[in-house]
């Protein structure tokens, strides 16, 4: 059937165009037509597109947008908020646990009247971890001071995009404004949207800046202090006028979405009401369940029952009026919360909606409260019959008979409770006595001797088969060589990363040793809890009935970023120096996730935020030398590693064992191939990273008591090769082999060698 486009624009005053696309991609569009100054960003599932799509277009020149990776979210709200001081537009995105690590920075930039706009797209909050869609982020926004704007579809990602920014810049208001999206559902979901065809009809209703005589921190002729230390009476003052900008906020909205709507011919109320006109029943829902819910109204209608839905398009502030108006007659409402708050008998929604009931002197209309949809749950019409079916019969009873529940779980069962398929490991495999590490006391260094790795293929091995990583990657086959040069038995936390989600799929997992999981952040601090309390618990006698006949190792295993987000606890677990090993599996970027950059990528190569295009060819900056941070810590040992030279590996873990166990905190760098996000053959990912040891990007060394040493100088054999070898074999990078990119790879190419001239000269000389 042919479109009537006419029809479909209606009243619209501006050009429109159609578009087929997800809520992360209007997100980014709404950014780029608006031209934001500076994105401070960190790539979470499910907002990581956003910052990418921004990439993309940046890098074909589509906007001037300056994108800033930050090394956490906690940084990029830092980022963020140190802009908006100086005076720009500022735009972010994020979820769930991204959200959390920056949620201290957020009441600051709304105490301190700076605004910016931020996407967040909605995500499970852990433990345990899930990557899909629920609210429990959002109300922990709660509480922040920044407006928030919801979002069905993503028409009005795109829509509020654009109304949140002049929301943000308003006088009776100037504050930080959120844009609230389901994350899976709305984020991924492609849809047809309209937008405005022209980039200066949005700056047209976006408005100039705001006009001077508000804080700029740039503006050298009024210096201005900017969140000072404040006490009482000023600090409630300052919270009152905060308040009223927030309350301002709803009034203002209502003035901009009416403005949207003479030009757009979309029209967002504070509360989208659908066939509340005579509702007796009502269920209430947010964002992409609001639109199923319509169906079933209208498949209701069609039974003669007058039924109806409310969903709003902003709660901070909450549209308490307007909530209570539009329930003065409904005599029973189920209200649906994506997120608990646990213990206060119903979600965040459902008690602010009885307040608003009772403050306007409803005290007839009966609440029934269900918390739906966890993790990312679908919603179905049937949902939505059941949500009705509730309202009905506390309708019929006069009475509701469970106020609080949840709905769609399983409460379980004790006989369903996981069985444990794998024995535990014998101890004896695992103590083969084929490694003998002992100290030369004069020279205080370690002397190891390992066999060939056949020699070891009776150790059992620390992962089972069957989990879930891409076919070709070198992680596990890296790590189970690390492990073959451990001794006895571990205890492994693993930070969020391709190497934890891949191997822990609940009810099921790939560990045969203890395991333990946190976030990237703070990982090296939980383990360091860990260590301590065994041998605190050890010196108490409180382990003598355990059977323990060694001591663990303790050995926690990050990458995929771990060690740029989580960088200061890992410094802070070495300069406490607990007895415990960090190893990275180094992949070059944020796998996990989508292939982002991370600090490790090398200049010139390619990532999903680092794209390439006539303004830009891949990163543009260094890669982070990780094993001579952590070798200034002064721990006892670092390495580096790679499982081409096994020999090499064996050696190194074994002497990381010892240290671990005797004097303190290790740590350990290992390359592993990503043929997915690399680029490369499955099949080619051993002579992949050998390549890169050969042309001394991956040097092989070892820094131990302070003095380095190379374990392999391919100069020595005669087997070095260029740089332009090892990148000639990864299509992340074969661009940087174009005319075009000489100066970039001259660059990486010095910057390689002066790395490898360094690395020589400390060998050389012990004191360096």
């Amino acid at each position: 059937m042919a479109i009537d486009y006419e029809k479909e624009v209606g009243s619209a005053k501006v050009e429109q165009k159609f578009l087929y696309e997800s809520g992360n991609e209007m997100a980014a569009y709404a950014a780029h037509q608006i031209n934001y100054h500076v994105m401070g960003y960190f790539p979470i599932s499910p907002s990581t597109e956003v910052a990418q799509f921004l990439d993309t277009m940046k890098a074909s020149g589509q906007h001037d947008i300056m994108l800033v990776p930050s090394d956490g979210e906690h940084s990029s709200a830092g980022i963020c908020y140190g802009a908006s001081t100086a005076g720009g537009r500022v735009f972010n995105a994020t979820s769930a646990q991204g959200y959390m690590f920056m949620l201290e920075q957020l009441p600051v930039q709304a105490g301190t009247r700076m605004p910016m706009v931020m996407n967040l797209v909605c995500r499970s909050i852990s433990g345990p971890l899930n990557i899909h869609g629920d609210h429990s982020d959002l109300y922990f926004a709660l509480n922040t001071g920044w407006p928030i704007l919801m979002c069905r579809d993503p028409q009005s990602v795109y829509d509020m995009n654009l109304m949140a920014l002049k929301l943000a810049e308003h006088a009776k208001v100037r504050l930080p404004v959120m844009v609230a999206s389901d994350g899976y559902f709305t984020s991924h979901q492609k849809r047809r949207v309209q937008a405005f065809a022209h980039r200066e009809d949005v700056h047209k209703f976006v408005g100039e800046q705001p006009p001077a005589g508000f804080t700029d921190t740039l503006d050298r002729n009024n210096p201005v202090t900017v969140g000072p230390y404040m006490n009482e009476p000023d600090y409630i003052n300052n919270r009152y006028q905060q308040s009223v900008a927030m309350y301002n906020a709803g009034e203002v909205f209502e003035e901009i979405a009416e403005e949207f709507a003479v030009l757009t011919g979309r029209r967002y109320e504070m509360i989208e009401q659908y066939r509340m006109e005579d509702a007796d029943v009502a269920v209430f829902l947010m964002n992409s369940a609001s639109e199923i819910i319509k169906d079933v109204v209208d498949q209701l209608r069609e039974q003669g029952i007058k039924a109806g839905a409310i969903s709003p398009n902003m709660i901070r502030p909450f549209p308490q009026k307007q909530i209570a108006e539009a329930l003065k007659h409904v005599k029973a409402i189920t209200v649906g919360d994506r997120a608990d708050s646990v213990g206060g008998h119903g979600g965040n929604m459902v008690n602010e909606i009885k307040a608003a009931l009772f403050t306007y002197g409803n005290t007839t209309t009966k609440v029934i409260s269900r918390i739906y949809g966890l993790g990312g749950k679908d919603f179905y019409a049937e949902d939505g019959h059941h949500f009705f079916q509730l309202a009905m019969d506390a309708v019929v009873a006069d009475h509701v008979e469970i106020p609080f529940d949840y709905y769609g779980h399983n409460p379980g069962a004790p006989e369903n409770a996981p069985k444990r398929l794998l024995k535990p490991m014998n101890f004896d495999l695992l103590k083969t006595g084929l490694i003998t590490v002992s100290k030369n006391e004069e020279t205080g260094k370690l002397s190891v001797r390992v066999p060939p790795v056949r020699s070891l293929m009776k150790k059992p091995r620390r992962l089972s088969p069957g989990h879930g990583a891409c076919p070709g990657c070198g992680i596990f086959s890296g790590l189970e060589l690390f492990f073959k040069g451990i001794e006895g038995d571990i205890v492994a936390l693993y930070h969020t990363g391709c190497a934890m989600v891949t191997t822990t799929g609940y009810p099921y997992s790939s560990h045969k040793s203890t395991f333990i999981h946190n976030l990237f952040q703070n990982g090296a601090a939980t383990l360091s809890g860990v260590v301590e309390m065994f041998w605190e618990r050890k010196r108490r006698g409180e382990l003598d009935g355990l059977g323990l006949k060694e001591d663990f190792t303790f050995v926690m295993v990050t990458g995929d970023g771990g060690m740029d987000i989580g960088m200061g606890p890992a410094i802070g677990a070495a300069l406490r120096g607990h007895k415990m090993i960090i190893v990275e599996y180094d992949n070059e970027g944020y796998m996990n996730t989508g292939a982002q950059q991370s600090y490790s990528t090398p200049l010139g190569h390619r990532t999903s935020t680092s794209s390439i295009g006539k303004t830009q060819q891949g990163k543009l900056t260094q890669h982070k030398d990780t094993a001579q941070i952590m070798a200034a810590t002064n721990i006892p040992y670092v390495f580096t590693g790679c499982e081409a030279y096994p020999q090499d590996m064996l050696k190194k873990a074994a002497k990381a064992q010892w240290y671990a166990q005797n004097e303190g905190l290790v740590y350990g760098k290992i390359l592993i191939a990503c043929p997915l996000n690399w680029m490369s053959e499955d099949k080619d990912g051993t002579d992949i990273v050998s390549l890169a040891v050969e042309s001394c990007f991956f040097p092989l060394y070892e820094v131990e008591q302070g003095i380095t040493n190379i374990t392999y100088n391919p100069e020595d054999k005669d087997k070095r090769v260029e740089v332009s070898a090892w990148l000639k074999t990864m299509g992340k990078t074969r661009h940087l082999l174009k005319p075009e990119n000489e100066p970039a790879l001259r660059s990486f190419e010095g910057e390689v060698q002066r790395r490898w001239s360094r690395l020589k000269a400390k060998h050389e000389h012990p004191d360096l």
